[in-house]
Formats: C-alpha cells, structure tokens, sequence
C-alpha cells in the first residue's frame, strides 16, 4: 500500500514562486510513476507533470512547461513540484499521485493541497 501525503501551497500573487512536496510512504518500487495533477472549482482535474522514480524521467503539461520543476529526493521518498511565474489561471488544489509504469491509470491519490494565486 502506497500513502501519499502533499504540503505546501498557500496564498500566492501573480508571478511569485511556490514548491508543493508529496511524502510517500509505503512500497514505492522504482517501477513507479509518480504525478502532480490539479483542480480547479467548476473545472475537470487535470494532468500538471510527471516523474519516473527511477530515472528520473519528467513530463508536463504544455500550460506548465517553462514554469514547473518536478523533481524526487529518493533518500527522503518526496517528490516536489516547483512553480515559478504563478498565474491566477493555476489556482487549484494539487494532488499527488502514484501508478506503476506498466500501467495507464494513477492507483494511489493523496488528499491535496491548495494554492491559489492572487491577481
């Protein structure tokens, strides 16, 4: 059983910058993927970046590309999402996620945690 646990955020302006972690505990292999996805009131979640923990490999959403940083600490089994130029557009929660790289679906959530960003 993997536990995800997310901190971090706060209230932010426009153009400052934020870090997120995700504490993971439990049996994270390096076969895993671990994601940072967000949600806005009224709006679907939504796939923010992603990174294997064994290689190191990242992805990201084109509306983060530029201004996110995903990265993992394995002696600390953290993974952290830096944001810099926050927008008032990546005002959401953001949640941390897990799933085995030979799989599509994301199998273990974390409860979230908020930024919103002040115009």
């Amino acid at each position: 059983q993997v536990q995800l646990v997310e901190s971090g955020g706060g209230l932010v302006q426009a153009g400052d910058s934020v870090r997120v972690s995700c504490a993971v505990s439990g049996r994270v292999l390096s076969t895993y993927v671990m994601g940072w996805f967000r949600q806005a009131p009224g709006k679907e979640r939504e796939f923010v970046a992603g990174i294997r923990w064994s290689a190191g490999t990242t992805y990201y959403a084109d509306s983060v590309k530029g201004r996110f940083t995903v990265s993992r600490d394995n002696a600390k089994n953290t993974v952290y999402l830096q944001m810099n130029s926050l927008k008032p557009e990546d005002t959401a929660v953001y949640v941390c996620a897990a799933r085995r790289v030979s799989t599509i679906d994301y199998s273990y959530w974390g409860q979230g945690t908020q930024v919103t960003v002040s115009s």
